[in-house]
């Protein structure tokens, strides 16, 4: 006969087979707790490799939550076919008031879901299977930049000049863009009557070579101006 340390155990480590009377109360509560440790684990990994750029949301502090709401509501669910429908037709309903702007979000959502599932239905080895390889592929996207961001700016370097000056500095303009800006595209280039403006977008382009080239091309011309929009912290 199997003490109740192995037999708690060997629920845990199922695959979703046991029925809610085989179970009892302690796994229940064990797997809530291993889901809210997981929930936490998620909002960690956002901290750590995303954060909210733009919009300012903070919307890891919601994960613990969300993770043990998911997990009560298919424990409770995955017994009874009636519960189940009825969640259907109510979940039909449920909408985000604010959109989520953030594209990241949505996969860490996704993700507190899938761990939540997991913990719902006792896979608990699926579990560790998705945070480790969710751990290695953000570890991956954090320090393979060098190979993903080939074909993404990391900002735009806006140069605008009065025309006559631009027209008159233009060669070594771009001589001083291409000295510093070596990774660089030309998106566009807007010129009038009273203004001229080129657009770059670039990469790799640390703080200390922006101040120098703001710098230089002031010495170029007063008139010169450059304007910097980072899409991620310049290093």
């Amino acid at each position: 006969m199997e003490s109740a340390p192995q037999e708690w155990l060997k629920v845990l480590s199922g695959f979703g087979s046991k029925s809610m009377d085989q179970i009892g109360f302690f796994p229940f509560l064990g797997v809530m707790l291993i889901s809210l440790f997981s929930s936490f684990l998620v909002a960690l990994l956002y901290v750590r490799f995303f954060r909210a750029r733009s919009t300012g949301s903070m919307i890891y502090r919601a994960f613990p939550l969300l993770g043990i709401s998911i997990t009560a509501i298919f424990i409770t669910i995955q017994f009874s076919l009636p519960l189940s429908l009825g969640l259907l037709g109510a979940l039909s309903i449920v909408r985000f008031r604010n959109p989520i702007k953030e594209p990241e979000e949505i996969g860490f959502i996704m993700l507190v879901v899938a761990t939540s599932l997991c913990c719902a239905t006792f896979n608990l080895l699926f579990l560790g299977i998705i945070l480790a390889v969710a751990f290695i592929s953000l570890v991956g996207i954090q320090y393979g930049r060098r190979f993903l961001d080939l074909y993404q700016n990391d900002g735009m370097l806006i140069i605008s000049a009065p025309t006559t000056v631009y027209r008159q500095n233009a060669v070594e303009v771009a001589a001083l863009i291409d000295g510093y800006v070596t990774r660089k595209r030309l998106d566009s280039m807007v010129e009038n009557a009273d203004e001229t403006v080129l657009s770059y977008g670039y990469n790799n382009l640390s703080d200390r070579k922006i101040l120098e080239l703001q710098e230089a091309l002031r010495e170029i011309d007063p008139g010169l101006k450059a304007n910097i929009y980072c899409n991620s912290p310049v290093s």
